[in-house]
């Protein structure tokens, strides 16, 4: 042990501490010699008993040893010196050729390199995926291939979920069948999801439907496994409800098919209103990718329900750009593919909301404008960049999040009903609701509005739906103009900016003048102190008294 400012530790010890690791290491020796002789190991090596005397030309012999001796040294010498100069010369060409040619690529690079061209190979197929025109192409086949179209309508906002282009594509076609699902139903209040039953049952058959949201099977035999263990209550988050009345319709039109083959249905509907959901709970396992994040389908997928029943699961519908701007924030996947700000679309999303009814929901203060919305928001939910500000456009994705996942609570008034919208006829209406037992579906509806743990109207934001949502089925009508909704909310945003300016302009200026004030009363101050003489000044009393800032004797300022 090394004691702190004195001389190094002695390694003096005791005679008989000396002795008996002397007499530990002899056994230890002993022992070892022991375990060898029973291993028949000989250490030693046989002694070289050299060239004995009575040897004749000994000397001879000595000499002729001797000189091979030196002869191999000799020869390692030549070798050592020989490679030495082979290592200077390899430096030397690799310095020479490092500057003029690259060096042959190793395995590692080579492999590297090839990962990099596999990945942007994925991501060139990737972004024309999930490009316009190829969801357009996707969303065409599924209509041609199916024989019956189930439009998927989110209960919070029917009417803005339905696209009248697709409804008048798909009844032009001789045998094709439309019918409505109404997803999302635990997230509405029952007196509107009632209103809006009635109001699309009108129209076309209508079917309530609950997804679930705790399947996590991705094969029929973990399925089977969690059925026989669970014994679930249907009224708990997870239970699915609508599956059994929309399967027994589906059989029933399949089995009135005339040909054998099996019934195929398209799933269509605008982003994140839980087409991809409806399939996976209709099959029981996760047989399609579905998630918060809108436009995770990216092309047609089919699936077998049953020996009768294929679901075509489709990419969304693309939203016409002559959408307003709400419309575009709820059913575009323009901030997916970042052609939308999401701050914009959340400035046109706030419009057609109530805004106490936002205060409420997210417990904020009275905000002015988005921006302080989004500000407060983010303030709130932890959403901050470097040096604590708030990360204003992380806060607006989380909040476009809520509105177009299953999480917000909000509803739309129904509409008074004049008469039918104008791609509709009474013979097409008709013409929907043959083969379909309408009695049964009410029948089945209600039982599940009964057992439907709904939420309270108070807990709901009232949002204002303008209508139907006009898409884009043919390839040729997009194009890659920008969209009316966001240059409208470009020149408010201008307009903002330059009020904006103005009154930070206002504020430099007052705050300049303050500055001055002060700089000539601390001059006057050295003025008296070094007895200077005061400047003279010439007041008019006449222009003082018409100022606005003039001080009024009359009032009583306390």
């Amino acid at each position: 042990m090394k004691r702190p400012k004195l001389k190094k530790a002695s390694k003096r010890m005791s005679c008989a501490k000396r002795y008996k690791i002397q007499k530990k290491v002899r056994e230890h020796h002993k022992k070892l010699r022991k375990e060898a002789k029973k291993s028949g190991i000989k250490r030693k090596s046989k002694k070289d008993i050299g060239v004995p005397n009575s040897a004749p030309f000994k000397e001879e012999v000595l000499r002729e040893a001797e000189q091979k001796k030196q002869e191999l040294e000799e020869l390692k010498e030549k070798n050592k010196l020989a490679k030495q100069k082979e290592r200077a010369e390899k430096r030397k060409k690799g310095k020479e050729t490092a500057g003029a040619e690259e060096e042959p690529k190793t395995k590692k690079a080579k492999k590297e390199e090839k990962v990099k061209a596999q990945r942007e190979a994925r991501a060139a197929v990737a972004k024309g995926k999930s490009s316009n025109v190829f969801r357009c192409s996707e969303l065409k086949k599924v209509v041609e291939a199916s024989d019956v179209i189930l439009e998927v309508l989110d209960a919070r906002d029917p009417m803005g979920c339905r696209c009248p282009q697709l409804e008048e594509a798909v009844l032009k076609h001789e045998g094709k069948k439309m019918l409505f699902v109404l997803t999302k139903i635990d997230l509405v209040p029952k007196v509107i999801l009632e209103k809006w039953l009635a109001y699309l049952q009108a129209e076309c058959p209508t079917f309530v439907f609950k997804s679930s949201t705790h399947i996590q099977d991705r094969t029929v035999l973990e399925k089977k496994q969690r059925a026989a263990n669970v014994n679930a209550d249907p009224r708990k988050v997870g239970a699915s409800f609508g599956c059994d009345s929309l399967m027994q319709t589906l059989t029933d039109l399949a089995s009135k098919q005339d040909s054998e083959s099996m019934l195929k249905v398209g799933v269509v509907g605008f982003p994140s209103v839980g087409k991809s959901s409806v399939i996976n709970t209709m099959k029981g396992i996760r047989a399609c990718h579905a998630g918060v994040y809108r436009g995770l389908t990216k092309c047609m997928q089919e699936v077998h329900i049953s020996k009768q029943v294929k679901m075509m699961d489709s990419p969304a519908i693309v939203a016409a750009p002559s959408n307003s701007g709400d419309k575009l924030a709820l059913r575009s996947l323009l901030v997916e593919d970042k052609e939308l700000n999401p701050l914009e679309a959340v400035k046109s999303l706030l419009y057609s909301v109530n805004q106490q009814h936002i205060m409420l929901q997210y417990n904020v203060p009275n905000y002015r404008n988005s921006l302080e919305f989004l500000t407060c928001f983010a303030k709130k939910r932890g959403f901050l960049q470097k040096g604590a500000l708030p990360n204003t456009e992380q806060a607006a994705t989380t909040f476009l999040n809520d509105w177009t996942g299953a999480k917000l609570n909000y509803y739309c008034k129904v509409p008074d009903r004049k008469c039918l919208p104008p791609h509709l006829t009474e013979a097409m209406v008709t013409k929907m609701q043959t083969g379909v037992n309408l009695d049964k579906i009410e029948m089945a509806n209600e039982q599940i509005l009964k057992r439907l743990r709904a939420t309270s109207l108070p807990n709901c934001i009232t949002l204002n739906s303008k209508g139907m949502t006009d898409g884009l089925l043919n390839v040729s009508e997009i194009s890659a103009e920008k969209p009316a909704a966001v240059e409208e909310e470009d020149e408010e945003d201008i307009t903002d900016q330059t009020e904006d300016i103005e009154e930070i302009e206002d504020l430099e200026e007052a705050e300049t003048l303050a500055q001055t004030q002060t700089s000539k009363q601390k001059s006057a101050r050295k003025q008296i102190k070094g007895k200077a003489k005061p400047a003279a000044v010439n007041v008019d009393l006449l222009t003082t008294q018409n100022d606005d800032d003039a001080y009024d004797f009359n009032t009583d300022f306390v």
